[in-house]
C-alpha cells in the first residue's frame, strides 16, 4: 500500500471510527456469552451516555443512527484547493537542494515534500470517491487562497541563491503554511466529512509545529 493509500485510510477509518457504533459477532443481545458464527444476525453495540446502559442494534438500525458526515461545499472546496496550495509548497520545495546554503533548510524542504507529495495523493483519492456535484466548476483561484506565493515572489526565489534563498524560502515558506493552517481552519469550522476533519486536523498540527521551526530558523 502507498502513502497515499495508507493516509487515505487513515482518514477514512477515522471518519467512520468516530459513529462510537461497534459491531459486535460473538455477543448476543442479552448478553448470554459468546455464540459462533451463523447462530443469528450480527448485533452492533451502541455506546450509551455516561450512566446509561449499551443498546444492541440491527445492523439496520445502526446505519439509521449513524451520523450522516456526507461532504459538503466547505468539504469540496477545501480539498480542491488544499491541493493546489500543497503543489507549490512542493514547487518551492524542489528549488531547495540546488540554491540554498543552511542544511536546515533543505532537510525542511526535503520533509515538507515528503509530507505534502503523498497528502495530494490522499486529498486526489477523495475527490475521485466523492466527485463535486456539477464537475468542477472553481477554476484556478491562486490569489483567493492565503498564503500563496505570486508569480514574481516565485521567480524571486528562483533566481535567489546562498543566505538569499534560505531568508526569502523562510519568509515564503512561513506565509505558505500559515495560509494553510487558516484554509485548515475553516474547514473545520464549516465542512460535515469526518476524513476532511482528519486531514485538516493534520495540516494545522504539522504545519504550525513547522511554522515555530521555521521561525526559529529565520
Amino acid at each position: 500500500m502507498d502513502m497515499a493509500n495508507a493516509l487515505l485510510g487513515r482518514f477514512l477509518g477515522a471518519a467512520l471510527a468516530a459513529s462510537l457504533l461497534l459491531p459486535l459477532t460473538g455477543c448476543t443481545a442479552g448478553g448470554d456469552g459468546p455464540r459462533g458464527a451463523g447462530d443469528g444476525p450480527p448485533v452492533v453495540v451502541a455506546p450509551g451516555k455516561p450512566g446509561e446502559k449499551s443498546r444492541t442494534l440491527s445492523p439496520e438500525q445502526a446505519a439509521k443512527q449513524r451520523p450522516d458526515d456526507s461532504p459538503n461545499a466547505a468539504d469540496q472546496t477545501y480539498v480542491r484547493r488544499m491541493i493546489e496550495h500543497h503543489r507549490q509548497a512542493l514547487t518551492m520545495s524542489a528549488l531547495a537542494p540546488d540554491r540554498a546554503s543552511a542544511d536546515g533548510v533543505k532537510r525542511l524542504a526535503e520533509r515538507i515534500a515528503a509530507a505534502q507529495g503523498p497528502e495530494i495523493g490522499a486529498m486526489e483519492k477523495w475527490r475521485a470517491r466523492y466527485p463535486q456535484p456539477g464537475g468542477d466548476t472553481g477554476g484556478h483561484d491562486h490569489g483567493a487562497m492565503p498564503g500563496m506565493a505570486t508569480e514574481q515572489q516565485l521567480r524571486e526565489l528562483t533566481d535567489a541563491r546562498g543566505a538569499d534563498f534560505d531568508r526569502l524560502f523562510l519568509r515564503l515558506m512561513t506565509a505558505h503554511h500559515e495560509g494553510a493552517v487558516t484554509m485548515a481552519g475553516e474547514a473545520l469550522a464549516q465542512g460535515n466529512n469526518g476524513a476532511v476533519e482528519e486531514m485538516a486536523n493534520e495540516v494545522v498540527a504539522v504545519q504550525t509545529a513547522e511554522i515555530h521551526r521555521m521561525r526559529a530558523m529565520g
